[in-house]
């Protein structure tokens, strides 16, 4: 299949463009027009597909539901926001809820399903600090131990890839260096951490930073926290959640301004409750949540933030045209850089000969027109 457009993202940049795909790979990358085209998408723009690295579910399914039918229709659905690559997201919960959330994951990439690659699962909690656990269930946080995370990886069968957990409370930080060792991203959050604790959790393996902003030790001129980590530490990745609620318009800028376009990974931290109708009863890690006319989850009956409804193609949109975040650093942060965080950059996040033909076609409205995930349209 060839198609082409005159706006193609190619080496940070748009160029006027046809991509051939076979077999779920872009095989050939020529001049707009050299070949007869399957499709022509005119001025239309074509960029990679978007990978989101922190997403608890959507279409009113949980991780944590453990439900394989659910899972598939989420990886089958979640394409018509331009994502192509996720890792499925736990939260805090007790351990038969998360071990059969991790084989329910494992069972259905065995098995097979259509749509949204799942390259793995990202781990959030339980190791988390009590005070800033957030919306995450208390009476589930544990503490971090080596044998236990090998018992959920050995659930997960090798698919957990990335894991949020608050370093302070890492014994020697022995889990974090055993992680490190496992090939699983360690990344800060949920967490009382002052900046020198930081520092060592990034000293013994941690790469990255969870949601920053929200969750975390907040920036003070004196007491940088983890937030002033994030921003001073300019080569470890740090997630943000682009929705303009999560964080300040000015804060996102900020974050951008200070990480440059390599190492911030744009999220949607999103709940079950997204592209569900308004209203509606749901609940996280058992807990009750309910949904604001901001499209932000809280727990119920308090000001606690549990999470969002935020599509990534719209978090694109509001980094680009409101937080004024150059658009090769915006789109970077849902293409490339997460690739790359998780080491599949070697074929996915870009537009190269070789790699997965990961797609999507973007009105100049931000709307999605199509997405291909492997070659295969999706919408």
């Amino acid at each position: 299949m060839i198609i082409q457009s005159k706006r193609v993202w190619i080496a940070g940049q748009f160029l006027a463009m046809q991509i051939e795909m076979q077999n779920g790979k872009i095989t050939d990358i020529l001049p707009y027009g050299t070949k007869a085209a399957d499709i022509d998408y005119g001025d239309k723009r074509i960029v990679p597909g978007f990978i989101d690295v922190h997403t608890h579910g959507a279409y009113g399914f949980d991780t944590n539901d453990a439900e394989p039918e659910g899972l598939r229709d989420w990886m089958k659905r979640i394409p018509e926001e331009g994502v192509t690559a996720i890792l499925p997201t736990t939260v805090t919960q007790m351990p038969d809820v998360l071990t059969a959330a991790l084989k329910n994951v494992a069972a259905v990439v065995s098995e097979g399903y259509e749509g949204a690659e799942i390259l793995g699962v990202h781990f959030e909690g339980p190791y988390l600090d009590m005070e800033y656990k957030g919306a995450q269930p208390p009476e589930a946080i544990a503490k971090a131990t080596v044998e236990q995370f090998k018992m959920y990886q050995e659930a997960a069968q090798g698919l957990i890839k990335y894991i949020t957990m608050a370093p302070e409370h890492d014994e020697n930080f022995a889990l974090t260096r055993y992680c490190r060792e496992t090939g699983v991203v360690v990344s800060m959050g949920h967490s009382s951490a002052t900046y020198e604790q930081a520092m060592l959790g990034i000293a013994n393996g941690a790469t990255s930073m969870t949601h920053v902003y929200n969750g975390m030790t907040p920036y003070h001129h004196r007491k940088p926290g983890l937030v002033g980590t994030a921003l001073r530490v300019r080569d470890i990745y740090g997630e943000i959640i682009c929705d303009g609620c999560h964080s300040h318009l000015a804060a996102l800028n900020n974050f951008f301004q200070a990480k440059g376009r390599d190492y911030s990974i744009m999220i949607s931290d999103s709940l079950r409750a997204k592209h569900c109708p308004p209203g509606g009863n749901y609940q996280l890690g058992g807990h009750d949540i309910e949904i604001g006319e901001d499209g932000l989850a809280r727990l119920k009956g308090t000001d606690t933030i549990a999470g969002s409804t935020l599509n990534m193609n719209k978090g694109l949109k509001i980094l680009v045209e409101q937080a004024m975040v150059p658009f090769d650093a915006a789109l970077n942060s849902c293409t490339i850089n997460p690739a790359r965080c998780l080491g599949a950059d070697n074929r996915k996040g870009k537009i190269v000969t070789g790699y997965d033909a990961d797609l999507v076609i973007l009105e100049d409205n931000y709307d999605v027109t199509q997405t291909y995930c492997k070659g295969t349209p999706m919408l």
